[in-house]
């Protein structure tokens, strides 16, 4: 899997910044958000490094749908048995702040817009 060493996430992957995991497995890590804008704030990350979903190729894909469902038993385990949000930002426009592809997960309460 491919890293960046000045990348913030593949430094938490690597255990060099820590962060309060839920889940890992070979593919993804699931950690809590430092800055929450929900009761459950969650970061799923994938451990191959890549900025965005237009620089995905066919294996990375994969990596984002094997994602998708693992998210739903992990958001549950975590707080979010009545819902949870998927947020996906894609540059700085959209508020992306670490160029690595990251899913949000929120919810834990009721979400308003």
């Amino acid at each position: 899997m491919t890293k960046n060493d000045d990348c913030l996430f593949c430094k938490i992957i690597d255990g060099k910044i820590p962060s309060t995991k839920v889940y890992e497995d070979e593919k993804m890590l699931v950690f809590k958000d430092i800055e929450p804008k929900a009761k459950v704030h969650l970061l799923a990350i994938a451990k191959d490094h890549f900025k965005l979903l237009s620089e995905m190729d066919g294996q990375q894909a994969e990596l984002v749908k094997y994602m998708l469902t693992k998210i739903p038993q992990i958001a549950k385990e975590n707080g979010c048995e009545n819902g949870y949000r998927i947020v996906i930002n894609q540059g700085a426009d959209a508020g992306q702040t670490v160029f690595h592809l990251h899913l949000h997960i929120l919810g834990g309460e009721q979400l308003g817009w």
